[in-house]
C-alpha cells in the first residue's frame, strides 16, 4: 500500500463498488497524474478489515535462528491445497520462525483476488518433542499451544476480524482454551457503541483429516467456566452483593441442571453458624448461604463437596485494609465464583459424579455492629474461636461451611478461598497454594494442574502450625495464632480444626486472584479466574480410574 502526502492530495472523493463478500473502494484525486498512476497499477488502497482469520502452527527450534520451521499437519495441508506453497514461502522470507507465545501475521497469501482468509496468523509452538517437564511440573506442549493461540486470536481481534478459525495445533482442547480465554474481555458496563468487538471462534479442519471436535468442545467448556469466574470477580461489589450473587447463581445454574437452594440468615442461626454470622453482621446486606447440588450418577454415590469462600467485599472490618488493597477486594469471593463455574462445567460435560457446593456469602465491612478483636464466637461444633484480627475473617466464613459439609458423607471436601496475602510473596502468580491431609488428593490435583497449565504447589500442614493457632488460653483456637510468619500455613491449620475426619484439601488462591496481564498471553490484566480449569480437570480425572494417580502399596 502506497501513502501519499496530504498536501499533494487537494481533493478526494470515494466511490464504493460492491462485489460479492467484499466492498472495494477506489479514490479519485484532483491530480490527473496520480489518477493515471493508480489506474495503471490497478491498486486498491482502501481495503476492508479482514472478516475471517486463520490460525495455524509451526514447529521450530527457538535457539536456532536459521531453523526453516515445519508446519503442523493441518497447516501443511492448507499451505499446499489453498496457497500452493506460498504460505511457507512468505513465512520463511519474513524472518526467523516465531517462538512460543509469538505470532507472525500474513495477509492475502491465497492466490485468489478475494481470499477466503484475509489474514493468516502463524503461531510458534517450539520444538515438536515438547511434552511433560518434571522440573516445571507442566506439559509444555499444551501450554505453548494455549499461549500462542491466545496471542494470535487477540491480534486478529484487534483487526476487527469477525470470525477466527483455529487449527488444533496438536491438541484441540488446549487450542480451544487459549482462543476462548484470549479474546474474553469484561465490558458489560461500557457503552455498547464503545465495546471491543469479540470475534467468533471455530475449529479449522480439512476434509481429509480426523477432526477432534470433542476435545474442542471440552476446551470451550473449561474456558467458558474460567471466563464465568472472571466475570463474577470483575463485577463491582455494589452490584454484586450477597443477594445479587445468589440471584446470578440461580439464573446461571438452573439452566444447566444444577439445583440451587438459597438459605437465609435465620437458617444459619438455626444451624449455629455463629462464626459465619459474626463476619457479616456489620453490613446492611444480609448474609446468605447457597447450597448447590448436581447428580451425575446414582443418588447413593457419595458426593464431592466443594466449599467456596463468598466474601463479596472485604474491607477488613475494624482492622481496615490499606488503601491499595481495597480496590481489588471485590474479588474476595473468588472461591465462591470458582465453585459456581466448576458446577456449571461439570454439568455441561455431564460427568458421572455427584457434586455438592456450599457457598457462604457476606460482606466484611465497618459498621456499628462490627465484630471486634478480642471477641469470642462459637462454631457449629461448639469450639470457641478468639477473633484476634477482623481482617482474617476468611477462615471464620469457611469453618462453619466445612462442618456443614460433613453432613453429606463426602468422598472428599475441597475448599477454595483467599485466606492470606502472603501467598503473593511466596509464589507470585506461578501457582496456587495447596494444603491437604491426603497424599492421593495431592497427586490428583498436581496431575490435573500439569495438564491445564494452572499449576499448584503443596505447602506443609504440620502440627507446628496447629499448635500456633491453639496456643491461646482463653479459647480453643485463634483466627491468627501466635508467631510472626507462616500466615498461609496457620490459616490452613485453623481450617483443619473443623475437618474432624475424611480427605480434605484447602486451596489458597489469593496470589492468583489478579494477574498483571504479562505472564500468560491468554489472560488479560485484571481478575484471572484461577484455579477453575484445574479444579474441573481434577474432578474429571478423579472419576477415571485409568488416569488418576495411585499410591504405591
Amino acid at each position: 500500500m502506497f501513502r501519499f502526502s496530504r498536501n499533494a492530495l487537494t481533493r478526494a472523493c470515494t466511490i464504493a463498488i460492491r462485489r460479492p463478500e467484499v466492498v472495494i473502494r477506489h479514490r479519485k484525486y484532483a491530480s490527473q497524474a496520480i489518477n493515471q498512476m493508480l489506474q495503471l497499477q490497478q491498486m486498491e488502497i482502501c481495503a476492508d478489515p479482514p472478516s475471517r482469520g486463520l490460525v495455524v502452527g509451526v514447529y521450530a527450534d527457538e535457539e536456532d535462528k536459521n531453523d526453516a520451521g515445519i508446519l503442523t499437519p493441518t497447516g501443511w495441508r492448507y499451505n499446499v491445497q489453498k496457497t500452493h506453497g506460498r504460505l511457507l514461502e512468505v513465512l520463511r522470507m519474513s524472518g526467523p520462525m516465531p517462538k512460543r507465545g509469538e505470532t507472525r501475521l500474513l495477509f492475502a497469501v491465497e492466490p485468489e483476488r478475494v481470499p477466503y482468509y484475509s489474514a493468516v496468523a502463524v503461531v510458534g509452538l517450539g520444538k515438536e518433542c515438547l511434552g511433560y517437564n518434571p522440573y516445571e511440573v507442566l506439559d509444555e506442549q499444551k501450554e505453548a499451544i494455549r499461549r500462542s493461540v491466545a496471542d494470535a486470536c487477540r491480534i486478529l481481534a484487534e483487526l476487527d476480524t469477525d470470525r477466527i478459525e483455529v487449527e488444533n495445533c496438536g491438541h484441540a482442547e488446549s487450542a480451544a482454551e487459549g482462543a476462548a480465554l484470549g479474546i474474553w474481555i469484561y465490558q458489560e458496563l461500557r457503552d455498547p457503541k464503545r465495546r471491543v468487538s469479540v470475534p467468533s471462534i471455530d475449529l479449522y479442519a480439512t476434509k481429509d483429516e480426523i477432526c477432534d471436535i470433542e476435545g474442542w468442545r471440552i476446551g470451550l467448556q473449561k474456558a467458558a467456566a474460567q471466563n464465568l469466574t472472571r466475570q463474577l470477580q470483575e463485577m463491582p461489589s455494589n452490584l454484586l452483593t450477597p443477594t445479587a450473587f445468589a440471584q446470578n447463581v440461580v439464573e446461571v445454574l438452573c439452566k444447566s441442571g444444577v439445583n440451587v437452594e438459597v438459605k437465609v440468615e435465620g437458617w444459619a442461626e438455626s444451624q449455629s453458624m455463629h462464626a459465619f454470622l459474626a463476619v457479616g453482621k456489620a453490613s446492611c446486606e444480609p448474609p446468605i448461604f447457597l447450597e448447590l447440588s448436581y447428580y451425575g450418577t446414582c443418588a447413593e454415590e457419595r458426593p464431592i463437596v466443594l466449599v467456596g469462600q463468598g466474601v463479596t467485599y472485604d474491607a477488613g472490618g475494624l482492622c481496615l485494609k490499606e488503601k491499595q488493597e481495597l480496590f481489588h477486594m471485590r474479588g474476595d469471593m473468588t472461591g465462591a465464583a470458582v465453585v459456581v463455574a466448576t458446577c456449571r462445567a461439570v454439568a455441561g460435560l455431564r460427568l458421572p459424579v455427584n457434586i455438592r457446593g456450599l457457598i457462604p456469602l457476606c460482606e466484611n465491612v465497618i459498621g456499628c455492629n462490627s465484630f471486634r478483636p478480642g471477641d469470642m464466637v462459637k462454631s457449629m461444633n461448639g469450639k470457641t474461636i478468639e477473633v484476634q484480627c477482623t481482617d482474617h475473617e476468611d477462615v471464620l466464613v469457611l469453618a462453619d461451611a466445612l462442618l456443614y459439609g460433613q453432613n453429606f458423607c463426602p468422598k472428599c471436601i475441597i475448599d477454595i478461598g483467599t485466606c492470606s496475602g502472603y501467598m503473593r510473596q511466596a509464589l507470585d502468580e506461578a501457582a496456587c497454594g495447596v494444603f491437604t491431609n491426603s497424599e492421593i488428593l495431592w497427586q490428583q490435583i498436581k496431575h490435573a494442574s500439569m495438564h491445564t497449565g494452572d499449576r499448584v504447589w503443596r505447602f506443609p500442614l504440620w502440627n507446628y502450625y496447629s499448635k500456633a493457632v491453639r496456643a491461646g488460653g482463653r479459647s480453643d483456637v485463634q483466627n491468627y495464632g501466635i508467631g510472626r510468619g507462616g500466615r498461609p500455613c496457620k490459616a490452613a491449620a485453623f481450617l483443619r480444626e473443623f475437618v474432624p475426619c475424611g480427605q480434605w484439601m484447602h486451596i489458597d488462591a489469593t496470589n492468583v486472584m489478579i494477574t498483571r496481564g504479562d505472564e500468560f498471553e491468554y489472560l488479560r490484566q485484571g481478575m484471572a479466574g484461577r484455579p477453575t480449569r484445574t479444579l474441573i480437570e481434577f474432578i474429571a480425572q478423579s472419576i477415571c480410574k485409568d488416569t488418576a494417580p495411585k499410591l504405591n502399596k
